[in-house]
């Protein structure tokens, strides 16, 4: 008579840690936003650098550029709610501010806040 075989359970294994989704970014939002209000030429337009470990908006100022059907050009800068102001004046103390509008572009900051609610809201300042 043959022995029984010893059954070894495997072992159990650490119950698989489900990571939390990553929060979009302020420019993520304004990118959506602009996209549900019918841009679908909307881009964004700052870059990494990898060695300064920056990011590098457009003219020092921009973001996202987006343009609508009727060929008006908006550029946008996304920020958190708190850093509206300080957006609003680093903009306005650029040199590309002028340039930008005088080609008839729209200059706007987008700043992103969740309200008491927990929902996502949007503050605009036009320049």
């Amino acid at each position: 008579m043959m022995p029984a075989a010893e059954i070894i359970a495997p072992a159990s294994e650490p119950p698989l840690k489900r990571k939390k989704p990553k929060a979009k970014s302020p420019t993520q939002r304004s990118l959506e936003h602009m996209r549900k209000l019918g841009y679908p030429l909307a881009q964004v337009v700052e870059r990494w650098n990898m060695h300064a470990k920056v990011r590098i908006d457009l003219f020092g100022i921009i973001d996202i550029v987006a343009i609508d059907g009727a060929g008006e050009t908006y550029g946008i800068q996304a920020t958190s709610g708190d850093n509206v102001a300080s957006r609003v004046t680093k903009i306005a103390e650029s040199d590309a501010l002028a340039p930008c509008l005088n080609a008839g572009w729209r200059i706007i900051v987008h700043g992103w806040r969740k309200n008491a609610a927990g929902r996502w809201t949007l503050r605009e300042v036009e320049l």
